[in-house]
């Protein structure tokens, strides 16, 4: 998969994927990932890509021309690509999100700086995200966010295949905690069951660690989550002994 990501700023994006599992990707050519300065597609001597508000206002708004110079040719360049624009106002991206987008047969990335895009960008473009409720300084580093969430979902990119499947949100839930040597570490000792080597009873825990968990610390997730009946009556009994507790 190719990922484009349309900036003001493309020396931001190379060192983040230079490294790591990605950088590995990239030189395996699982995924390429190429910045784009906005710059290369305004006019004039100042290359000048944002301008006052009408109205009046403080801040500078980023121009449409450019921007829709840039998708025109990138669109050339990567036929199929569905185009995101990284804004405060976009939908919150979630697991879900990144799962569907790892289909994709490419994504570029559009993002703003200043106070923000001239609103006849919008319809330039396919889908609309953010990473939440607070503002930064542009959408590189949410762009940065995304590129990662979806690169590591693309088959080959992680170690191994099944690596993804037990992330957490991936299910709907929070993920199971993990362990590794020592057995004991200051009193505290890994569960025995993880130490048994019956690999269905090693399964049941982590699931209803899973419930466990995102019970306490998500509840908001399991209307949404994909369970089971046998995780429903865990749940119910989870529910009652805290009931009682607080009884």
């Amino acid at each position: 998969m190719k990922f484009d990501v349309l900036t003001l700023f493309p020396a931001m994006i190379d060192s983040p994927f230079a490294g790591s599992i990605l950088g590995k990707a990239v030189e395996k050519g699982l995924i390429r990932i190429a910045a784009h300065n906005l710059r290369d597609w305004a006019e004039g001597r100042h290359k000048v890509t944002d301008d006052a508000p009408y109205g009046g206002g403080d801040g500078m708004v980023m121009k449409p021309e450019p921007v829709a110079r840039a998708l025109s040719q990138l669109k050339v360049d990567s036929p199929g690509a569905r185009v995101l624009l990284m804004t405060p106002q976009g939908v919150p991206f979630r697991q879900s999100d990144a799962q569907a987008l790892s289909r994709e047969e490419g994504l570029i990335f559009v993002c703003g700086r200043y106070e923000g895009f001239d609103e006849r960008i919008r319809s330039m473009v396919d889908a609309e995200y953010s990473l939440g409720d607070f503002v930064l300084t542009g959408g590189e580093l949410a762009a940065m966010v995304m590129i990662d969430a979806v690169a590591r979902l693309i088959p080959g990119v992680l170690g191994s295949s099944g690596s993804a499947l037990g992330d957490s949100f991936a299910d709907g839930l929070l993920e199971y905690p993990h362990y590794t040597r020592p057995v004991e570490f200051e009193g505290r000792r890994v569960p025995e069951v993880l130490l048994s080597g019956n690999h269905a009873e090693i399964a049941r825990w982590r699931r209803r660690q899973q419930l466990k968990r995102t019970l306490r610390r998500r509840p908001d997730l399991l209307p949404g989550a994909r369970l089971s009946e046998e995780d429903r009556r865990f749940l119910a009994e989870l529910k009652q002994d805290a009931a009682d507790e607080e009884a």
